[in-house]
């Protein structure tokens, strides 16, 4: 469920009200009973924290988890020195 931002157009009262998308917006102000607006807010952004988010993360040669992809090329190999 979302956070909504209020305030007051009466006495200035800015406050956030945790509510369901479905709900009515508050119209009624809890500090004076004055008429509230719903602000426009751009909210906040989905954030992913912690490692397996990117593809790059299965990068790390140290990693040898089934789920990192492993190159088809070969390690080289030192060459033996013809005598």
């Amino acid at each position: 469920m979302p956070t909504y931002e209020y305030f007051c157009t009466e006495c200035g009262f800015e406050f956030e009200e945790f509510q369901s998308i479905a709900s009515d917006p508050l119209t009624i102000c809890p500090k004076c009973d004055g008429s509230v607006q719903r602000k426009i807010s751009g909210g906040s952004g989905l954030l992913f924290k912690g490692s397996g988010f990117y593809i790059t993360d299965y990068k790390n040669n140290n990693n040898s988890g089934s789920d990192s992809k492993k190159s088809d090329k070969k390690p080289n190999k030192p060459k033996a020195k013809a005598s």
